[in-house]
């Protein structure tokens, strides 16, 4: 099933067709965490300096932005801020990983 047929949640029946949906919602959003995190490896042949890829300036603006993100579909700004500051710091730790590796074969 396409993540666009998904049963509405008015039209759930149940807990059954609750958690499917449900399950189905958070196997997509993890496959896109999967395919942002590729984009952040790919980043890192870019990068010229550890500076360059700890990037403070855009993390910071990034976390601002998905607060606002998540002040317009209703949810709370601080639980997805700390959600995407988790998530971003392990990414930025994995791309440093691969920077630093690059640098040393260079």
């Amino acid at each position: 099933m396409k993540f666009e047929d998904q049963l509405a949640p008015d039209a759930c029946s149940g807990m059954e067709d609750i958690r499917r949906e449900i399950d189905r919602i958070d196997r997509a959003v993890i496959s896109m965490i999967g395919r942002r995190f590729q984009y952040v490896l790919a980043a890192s042949k870019f990068k010229t300096s550890e500076t360059a890829v700890r990037a403070p300036e855009r993390f910071k603006a990034m976390l601002a932005q998905r607060r606002e993100w998540a002040q317009a579909e209703g949810l709370a700004p601080a639980a997805i801020e700390k959600m995407y500051s988790d998530l971003v710091k392990h990414f930025i730790d994995e791309e440093m990983k691969r920077w630093q590796h690059e640098q040393a074969k260079a």
